[in-house]
């Protein structure tokens, strides 16, 4: 039987994984930062109507432009974004890819701060990009001083700062993104994938956009829209910056399906975003009684929890499992994450932890 190693890959490519968490199906998934309470019934309806007002039409491109999505998506980000500023593709992994596929390239690097999200290095493999990681403190947070530093030392072409950070719901502070900026000439692309779950008073990087062509805001519908299924990712940045995207996107990149989804979708943000709230309150209850019982929380802003203390992260992910609940081993030594469910999955997922897990402390 063939197997990669018989085939000629690229040599950045040898020995490489593809990204993936494991795509078991049982009955409380917490593993993937998914929304896990549905969508509501009023943007269903439409969402259906809309799809299916498109379907006849299905033998023609769609618009190249998406349009109507990107004054949608403008129209919702606010801070005086406008539709040429905005661009969109199927989730936020293929807007990082296009960013790296016109910045990035054979002799140009990408720096970012570890641990961080596991599809950056794959990404910028990908793309022939070399990957530079930087160690984050040890509490995982980020300073100007020590962000502009490790830019100034490394002069990477690309920056991308996850904020707030997965897998480990650190935020990060403006003026972090500043110093970054300041310390290059090349590109910062600030990653707000959670961005929604961080409270409504926290401040978006999107108010630095103005007089920085060189940044690039990046966000998804995935998470807080529990729309993931849509695979439906976008960015703000200076018009010219969305124009670089331009020459790498593959012709009709957005189909009219997705289109028509997104905007559907988007018409209905605030019943789409009505249980971010619920979310945030389960991960702060999840915070509290992990920390109960001798565990370690790290800080999130995000919709999911990095436990730390586990005695044996394996072994726990392992017997959680054999009881229907799925976690996630990012391999950070000592620690799980664990998405914010509904209060029932919190509830199951408390109880058996309580149950199975064991402190670094205990014995």
């Amino acid at each position: 039987m063939t197997t990669l190693d018989d085939l000629p890959l690229r040599a950045e490519l040898v020995g490489q994984q593809p990204y993936g968490a494991p795509q078991l199906h049982v009955p409380i998934e917490l593993n993937v930062n998914e929304n896990t309470f549905g969508l509501p019934s009023e943007a269903v309806r439409d969402i259906q109507e809309s799809v299916a007002g498109v379907v006849a039409g299905l033998n023609r491109y769609p618009d190249r432009e998406f349009t109507a999505l990107r004054e949608a998506l403008a129209g919702y980000l606010g801070h005086g974004v406008t539709p040429e500023q905005v661009w969109a593709a199927n989730g936020s992994n293929e807007v990082l890819q296009q960013v790296l596929q016109a910045f990035g390239g054979p002799g140009r690097s990408l720096l970012s701060f570890v641990p961080t999200y596991s599809m950056y290095p794959l990404l910028a493999a990908g793309t022939q990009t070399a990957w530079l990681p930087i160690d984050r403190q040890a509490d995982f947070t980020l300073t100007p001083d020590a962000v502009a530093a490790a830019i100034r030392e490394h002069r990477p072409d690309l920056v991308f700062i996850c904020r707030p950070n997965n897998p480990t719901g650190t935020g990060a502070a403006l003026d972090v993104i500043e110093a970054a900026y300041a310390a290059t000439d090349g590109i910062v692309v600030v990653d707000e994938a959670y961005q929604e779950f961080s409270g409504s008073d926290a401040v978006s990087a999107l108010t630095l956009l103005p007089g920085r062509p060189r940044l690039a805001i990046s966000r998804t519908m995935s998470k807080a829209f529990a729309y993931a299924g849509a695979r439906v990712g976008y960015l703000a940045a200076d018009p010219a910056f969305v124009d670089a995207l331009r020459l790498v996107r593959l012709p009709y990149h957005l189909s009219a399906l997705t289109q028509a989804a997104a905007e559907a979708a988007l018409r209905h943000a605030p019943a789409m975003l009505a249980n971010v709230d619920r979310i945030r309150a389960q991960r702060d209850r999840i915070e509290r009684r992990v920390a109960e019982l001798g565990f370690t929380p790290y800080p999130s802003a995000s919709n999911f929890v990095l436990i730390g203390g586990v005695a044996d992260p394996k072994d726990t992910f392992t017997r959680l499992l054999a009881e229907g609940i799925i976690v996630r081993d990012n391999g950070i030594p000592h620690t799980l994450r664990v998405t914010a469910g509904t209060e029932s999955e919190t509830s199951a997922f408390l109880a058996a932890f309580e149950r199975i897990a064991t402190p670094v402390t205990a014995g």
